[in-house]
């Protein structure tokens, strides 16, 4: 199993990470910055010492020709100390001629040459030169020299950064700046620690909540948070919770109704079967239960074949085969085979003589299954004598049909149940004991498959209307 970090640290890592590359960067372009500057700084210094020193000298050489360097030495000693560098003149050959520097490196400058390529980068300008200076300083040393002459002959005058003071400044810089880096750090580290646990502790409690949940506790209800994002997923969490919950009394109720609807009839086909099997049902009643036990059966048949299209819709797995058809068609096959029954109740079909035509876009078959149930509802509770009326109407994609029988009505507590599963109403119960609850359900279901929808309205006494739109073109 894949070992997994938590959130809470990758996050406090990303931060961490983040405000130390920031530093890294930060730092680099500091020192890059404070280099340049004491570079340019360095530079000008020993510009201004080249001109001043060389302009000692010369004057020296003009007011004693002979003893010139004398002078000369004192002043570039004063100069060397004032502008932290070495100060060195040499003749054009390349020979030493003073040196403004400390014993070591005076010794060297005294003991070397200088080749007269190095001599002719420099000019009657104070000139910038990075070199070793032919091998007696680092490679790369910054060097400032002048060509200049005083009583006749030329020489050239170099200023070389003896560099402690500025490696110190910028040591010093970057010390002051890798503590405050420090510092900061540890306070940032501190305020991300405790904001990231802050951050984190919403989505521990939705994860303590999901496990409630999941150990059937739907009674959960996640507070507000301050954070937009963290409320909106708390309001969507209880969204959820609430939906499981009425789901879940609602498959309760769903289990509980077809338990009892399977175990009534089963009931009665397992009393009779044992009462034919130990021969207490007189054989001239047999006949009279075997029709009971085959009714029985086919009810069952019946809960069981319209559990299976609920499933299947519901599912997705059923899926309209459309074609464009009259809405008259199923309602006409359907009255055909509820012919007797009307008859037997002296029905008045009405409202079919329309000279309009009226189409549907749907699978027909699901259609005449609506249009059946509709009817047989409608036969259920039609009054001895009373009528059965058909109303269409075209509005846009949609063809309106109203279904419309006389009879007692339902009360406003039924209008409002009578598309749930397994819901029969009083009269219903006492009217028909084959049905199984399920038909207005399936109805709904499959007008809501093509898109459409259904309402049902009453008034006790009077009537009871079903008022259903299906599409009558392709409008995908």
């Amino acid at each position: 199993m894949t070992k997994r970090r938590s959130l809470f640290f990758k996050y406090f890592s990303i931060c961490t990470a983040v405000i130390l590359i920031s530093f890294i960067c930060l730092g680099a372009v500091l020192l890059l910055i404070s280099s340049n500057f004491f570079d340019r700084e360095k530079e000008e210094r020993l510009e201004r010492t080249v001109r001043n020193v060389s302009a000692t000298i010369s004057g020296n050489m003009k007011k004693d020709p002979q003893n010139w360097t004398i002078g000369s030495q004192k002043a570039l000693n004063e100069y060397s100390n004032n502008a932290d560098a070495y100060i060195l003149v040499y003749e054009m050959n390349g020979k030493a001629v003073l040196t403004g520097a400390d014993y070591t490196v005076s010794e060297a400058v005294n003991k070397s040459k200088i080749s007269k390529k190095l001599i002719g980068k420099y000019g009657s300008e104070p000139t910038s030169v990075y070199t070793d200076f032919d091998g007696l300083f680092e490679e790369g040393t910054m060097t400032v020299g002048k060509i200049f002459s005083g009583n006749g002959p030329k020489y050239l005058i170099v200023a070389v950064s003896s560099g402690p003071k500025q490696n110190n400044y910028t040591v010093a810089i970057m010390n002051i700046f890798f503590i405050s880096c420090v510092i900061v750090l540890i306070i940032s580290m501190v305020i991300i620690y405790f904001t990231s646990i802050k951050m984190t502790e919403p989505i521990k409690e939705m994860a303590e909540a999901a496990k409630k949940i999941g150990r059937g506790n739907f009674d959960i209800s996640l507070p507000e948070y301050s954070e937009a994002e963290y409320n909106d997923l708390a309001a969507a969490f209880n969204e959820m919770a609430v939906s499981i919950k009425n789901y879940d009394i609602v498959r309760n109720s769903f289990i509980a109704n077809v338990s009892h609807e399977l175990r009534t009839p089963m009931t009665s086909i397992g009393g009779f079967v044992d009462g034919l099997l130990d021969e207490t049902i007189p054989p001239e009643e047999q006949r009279h239960y075997l029709e009971i036990i085959s009714s029985e059966v086919h009810r069952l048949t019946r809960l069981v074949r319209s559990m299976l299209n609920l499933a299947k819709i519901e599912a997705g797995e059923l899926q309209p085969n459309f074609t464009r058809f009259s809405v008259l068609d199923p309602i006409i096959d359907t009255l055909m085979t509820f012919e007797k029954r009307l008859e037997e109740k002296n029905i008045t079909v009405e409202g079919l003589d329309t000279d309009q035509r009226f189409y549907l876009w749907a699978d027909a078959d699901l259609i005449h299954q609506v249009v059946y149930n509709l009817l047989e509802n409608a036969i259920k509770f039609v009054n001895i004598g009373g009528y059965i009326s058909f109303h269409f109407q075209e509005i846009g994609y949609y063809t309106i049909i109203y279904i419309r029988n006389s009879g007692e009505g339902l009360s406003q507590e039924e209008l409002a149940l009578v598309f749930d599963r397994f819901y029969k109403t009083d009269k219903s119960r006492s009217m028909d004991v084959n049905g199984v609850g399920l038909g207005l359900n399936i109805v709904k279901s499959i007008i809501k498959l093509h898109g459409g929808k259904i309402q049902v309205r009453s008034i006790e006494k009077e009537y009871t209307e079903f008022i259903f739109s299906l599409p009558n073109k392709d409008i995908t």
